[in-house]
């Protein structure tokens, strides 16, 4: 077992699943409904009901994706002792693959049940939409080809938890879906991007040595930073383009997390090994204040 579960190395059932959960990347799946609502809102067509379902559903989501990881980086030997990540419980014996599989299977289904309101709201698209999205918790490191193994990884993650997110939170209050919607999205897109790239970037090493070949296990650390930095002003961007579409200018208050923003960087570039699970809580973070205080702006 690795020695990140705890000094004296024993976890309750409680912490097992909060390990398997993985909080501090919640705001992946968070902060783009709350965005998507803040839009839907700032054009007068917010709608409680679905706004909060959504959310469900896409934490659900995102949490089903971590479970299913866990299973499937266990089978192919990803997640060793050399790890230098968080504990994954299938891999330290904590809960069983048993276990994980019924708990996803179970999340899932529950998702694709609560799900079926939105479709009753808002119509096929959005059926299209959770189909593809379940889909894609699967194929990320399930099945013959799994995406994050290939490299494609963060491509999906930014279509996902980035333009499908926000527009489909958005497309469920309004019954429609214009291109400022999108702009805005690429800005959770990017930090979600991000929030991978840090995790994967320090993984490089042990990833290649089973096959893993994400992005930064192709391109190496020092291009993967790169990546990052540019994801980042790309987010810093979209406010002002949204403001341009017609938007409030208020919405530049996301400007101000810029300092933390910087500072991630920095920290990203000084950082290697174990050291990097600090720049990835801290880009989640950064994540949900420039989320907020973009959401914020939109409203007035």
């Amino acid at each position: 077992m690795s020695s990140n579960v705890s000094p004296g190395g024993a976890v309750t059932p409680f912490q097992a699943w909060m390990l398997a959960i993985r909080p501090k990347t919640l705001p992946a799946g968070a902060m783009p409904v709350v965005l998507g609502s803040a839009l839907a809102a700032a054009d007068g067509k917010f709608r409680l009901l679905p706004a909060l379902v959504a959310l469900v559903c896409a934490l659900g989501i995102q949490v089903a994706t971590n479970f299913i990881n866990e299973i499937y980086d266990f089978r192919k030997g990803a997640d060793t002792s050399d790890r230098l990540g968080p504990t994954r419980t299938v891999a330290a014996g904590i809960i069983s693959e048993g276990v994980m599989i019924r708990v996803s299977a179970g999340l899932l289904i529950g998702v694709f049940m609560l799900g079926m309101y939105l479709v009753y709201v808002a119509g096929w698209p959005i059926f299209l939409i959770g189909v593809l999205s379940l889909l894609f918790a699967w194929a990320y490191t399930g099945g013959p080809w799994p995406i994050a193994y290939s490299g494609l990884g963060d491509i999906f993650v930014f279509v996902f938890f980035g333009l499908v997110a926000v527009g489909g939170t958005y497309y469920v209050q309004a019954f429609s879906l214009d291109f400022p919607v999108l702009f805005a999205a690429a800005a959770p897109g990017a930090f979600s991007v991000n929030i991978l790239l840090v995790n994967n970037i320090r993984d490089i090493a042990t990833d290649r040595t089973v096959g893993k070949m994400t992005l930064p296990a192709r391109i190496g650390g020092e291009n993967a930073r790169r990546l990052y930095v540019l994801l980042t002003a790309m987010a810093y961007l979209m406010p002002v383009v949204v403001w341009l579409n017609g938007y409030s200018a208020w919405g530049m208050l996301a400007v101000l997390s810029f300092p933390l923003a910087y500072g991630m960087i920095r920290k990203l570039y000084a950082s290697e090994g174990k050291d990097l699970n600090g720049v990835l809580a801290g880009t989640g973070k950064v994540m949900t204040i420039h989320g907020i205080l973009f959401s914020l702006g939109l409203l007035f």
